[in-house]
């Protein structure tokens, strides 16, 4: 069966208007330019999962309320800022297929978007006495932070092993999801279990999802003959390259990775690269990780009531591992 967003948001689909409503409000500025920068953004959105996650993890846990469209809006809130800055950092120009913000209106007004978002799920949070959530999300976009960090420091000496590798991916990508599901599940007040759960839940998906994107790298694993290399050529160390590595003698593991710090993006370097790891077993034991996080998540999910909501959060498991992009 063919997954996809759209039949899969259909229990939360009138509440998911709802959230965009009070998303779109609580961005909203004054500022002319700021408002349009706003407006913009807002019509660039991606495929929402995060506040799919949020508004579904309240579901499963009591119910979609008022409190829910807040936590959605404060993990949309704070993660569009970071992402605003990303491209930034990154000094991209694109984002999604559409020009990036710091592409139209350059990266001094774009800091300051960034900056703007981030006060404003703030205040969000601290005018409503939303202190828990507030902490949940606070906790995710430090640990993010720290594992962008770890990932440029480890890409200088390209020696990031297997646990490492787990450490940036929890941290970088995972524990937002962990928060989206926490935040949703938070504002139901369930006691400490459900909500450890949900984190676990959360993170669980966010491993198998990271996972998925590094296998794209190599062509999505299903033909080595179109591999994209964007890790590659950015000295990333991921989990099937890792693998790889590991099942190597010092020597030719040594002859790899002078090969990488080397990579000038030369097709012939790129597919010789993707034909190390795919030989050494690098994307069959990738994808054998990427599905022993996602049964760990399904099972989770067994641990509460039958639901519709129940029923959308397994498939949102499997779309994250069977996503074409």
């Amino acid at each position: 069966m063919s997954l996809n967003l759209d039949k899969i948001k259909q229990p939360i689909a009138q509440e998911m208007k709802v959230f965009e409503k009070e998303f779109r409000a609580a961005m909203s500025s004054k500022v002319p330019l700021l408002d349009r920068i706003m407006t913009y953004i807002v019509k660039r959105k991606g495929k929402q999962m995060r506040p799919m996650f949020v508004l579904l993890s309240a579901g499963i846990t009591g119910g979609v309320n008022e409190r829910t469209y807040r936590g959605a809006s404060l993990v949309e809130l704070m993660h569009t800022a970071t992402l605003i800055h990303d491209d930034v950092v990154d000094d991209a120009f694109q984002r999604r297929g559409f020009f990036s913000v710091n592409a139209l209106w350059k990266n001094k007004i774009t800091v300051l978007v960034g900056d703007y978002l981030l006060s404003s799920g703030l205040l969000l949070s601290l005018n409503n006495d939303e202190f828990k959530m507030l902490k949940i999300l606070s906790e995710a976009v430090k640990a993010m932070a720290e594992g962008e960090l770890l990932q440029i420091e480890k890409a200088r000496t390209l020696n990031t092993n297997e646990d490492v590798y787990f450490d940036i991916i929890t941290k970088k990508t995972a524990s937002l999801i962990s928060s989206c599901c926490a935040i949703g599940a938070a504002s139901n007040d369930p006691d400490e279990e459900v909500l450890d759960k949900m984190r676990v839940f959360g993170e669980s998906v966010g491993i198998a999802f990271q996972i998925k994107d590094d296998l794209f790298d190599y062509g999505d694993g299903s033909d080595i003959g179109k591999p994209r290399g964007i890790d590659i050529q950015e000295k990333k160390l991921t989990l099937p390259l890792i693998y790889a590595l590991q099942n190597v003698d010092e020597k030719e593991k040594k002859q790899m990775i002078k090969r990488i710090k080397g990579f000038k993006n030369k097709k012939k370097d790129l597919n010789a690269i993707s034909q190390f790891v795919f030989d050494n077993g690098g994307i069959s034991y990738s994808v054998e990780k990427m599905h022993s996080f996602k049964d760990k998540a399904l099972q989770i999910l067994e641990e509460f009531e039958p639901s519709e909501y129940r029923d959308s959060l397994s498939d949102m498991v499997r779309f994250t591992i069977e996503r074409k992009k």
